[in-house]
């Protein structure tokens, strides 16, 4: 059922509107006593989520019991990064999400399904986890909040991915992880039905239809002064919420070029990238516009990690961003990648398949660590003079000496294809 429906690729829902929208659709669901709120970490800062998070605080009051973010393996929010995206929260309503301890099994995918999705690369039976207060916790209210916008693990980010990935446990996450990697990422960015979301889709319908959830659904754009607004704001309990937005999105968050780009420049904002393993949404959401040899150029101010996980990083450190055929080498002779499928399906996502360059600029990396996973190095210092992120705009950029690229400020907030290579 949908509870609100608003948006259009020119639409601009302000903090006013922000508020009717959602207070109007709780009014439709009635009153409850005990409420809990699955947002987004700061990895999502601009999805507004934490405004909207502040706003059902405001709206229910005591009824308001917990707030889980949802972590996935990332890890749990600072106490300034709570006060930072959720204004005038308590800090006691938060919980941490544990993805390897505080997870039950709701349901198993047969295999047969996973090998019907995957065309036969993959048959083995997929668990469905959640956190245990999401299933057990007793609420009488599941407010999922979160940004629909092209993903490339999932084609099209948000809905139950917040739930079964976000606040999944390691076997689902990483399963699912790999079934996408198989499946191939550009078969996926930008694809709402596909075979991670139909695995998700199936678990909702399956395991969690008793489960009082109700999503809340953004599309953020940009408008003529590039400042972030709201386009979309969806609210409901099932599946359609999510097509509107994720068909809102395609709309608003794609940009799409006649020719390849040669060379590319994106700026990673420190405060929501200190890792490769969310850093690398500059290679994921540019490959498809990337022109054969050319060179992409990321700003890493606050890049001081490989993995969000200390287990994952070590992952990275190990076996570096090698291209599909070392990955799928190094995960047949190697236990500890077999048993870690999401960070083998993230090593083939963060390489460019040797079709271009990635030049990492980190703000406490080495050269040597850098390089040691495949990536080249350059000076963040001498980079950012030359490629001020301050005095660029977002889109085709030309310096003094005549160097032409294109600016991309946050890689997070859309996808960059040429028109041929998204209509494959």
């Amino acid at each position: 059922m949908i509870y609100y429906k608003s948006g259009s690729e020119n639409s601009v829902i302000n903090s006013n509107d922000l508020e009717y929208g959602l207070y109007s659709a709780l009014v439709k669901i009635g009153s409850r006593k005990k409420v809990l709120v699955v947002p987004p970490d700061c990895t999502r800062f601009h999805s507004r989520a934490g405004e909207i998070t502040t706003l059902l605080y405001k709206y229910y009051k005591g009824s308001l019991k917990d707030i889980l973010p949802a972590l996935g393996t990332h890890t749990p929010m600072t106490d300034q990064e709570i006060e930072k995206m959720f204004k005038e929260v308590p800090k006691e309503l938060f919980r941490v999400h544990d993805w390897r301890k505080d997870v039950v099994t709701v349901g198993t995918v047969p295999g047969e399904y996973v090998s019907k999705l995957t065309n036969g690369a993959l048959d083995y039976p997929w668990p469905a986890q959640l956190n245990k207060l999401i299933v057990n916790g007793g609420h009488d209210l599941i407010i999922s909040v979160g940004q629909v916008v092209p993903h490339e693990v999932i084609g099209m980010a948000n809905y139950n991915k917040n739930l079964f990935v976000g606040c999944g446990g390691s076997e689902g996450i990483n399963k699912s992880h790999f079934v996408g990697a198989v499946y191939g990422l550009e078969n996926l960015l930008g694809k709402a039905d596909n075979p991670v979301r139909s695995l998700l889709n199936y678990a909702s319908d399956h395991f969690i239809s008793h489960l009082p959830v109700v999503y809340v659904q953004t599309v953020i754009g940009r408008d003529e002064t590039d400042k972030l607004i709201i386009r979309g704001l969806f609210i409901g309990d099932d599946v359609e919420v999510f097509r509107l937005a994720a068909e809102l999105s395609v709309k608003v968050n794609f940009t799409q070029f006649d020719k390849p780009l040669k060379k590319v420049v994106v700026y990673l904002d420190p405060s929501e990238f200190k890792s490769t393993w969310l850093g690398n949404k500059s290679i994921y959401r540019t490959r498809m516009a990337m022109a054969d040899n050319g060179e992409l150029i990321v700003l890493a101010p606050g890049l001081k990690e490989f993995g969000e996980d200390k287990e994952i990083d070590k992952l990275i450190r190990k076996y570096g961003y090698r291209g599909t055929p070392a990955t799928l080498a190094s995960l047949k002779e190697n236990e500890d990648l077999r048993n870690n499928l999401g960070a083998a399906a993230h090593l083939i996502h963060g390489s460019s398949e040797g079709r271009f360059s990635v030049t990492y600029c980190p703000g406490h990396l080495t050269r040597e660590e850098i390089e040691s996973v495949n990536f080249k190095y350059a000076d963040l210092n001498e980079m950012l003079k030359k490629y001020n992120p301050e005095k660029l705009k977002d889109g085709f950029n030309k310096l003094p000496d005549g160097e032409e690229f294109y600016f991309i400020s946050n890689p997070a907030l859309g996808l960059w294809s040429t028109k041929e290579r998204l209509k494959k």
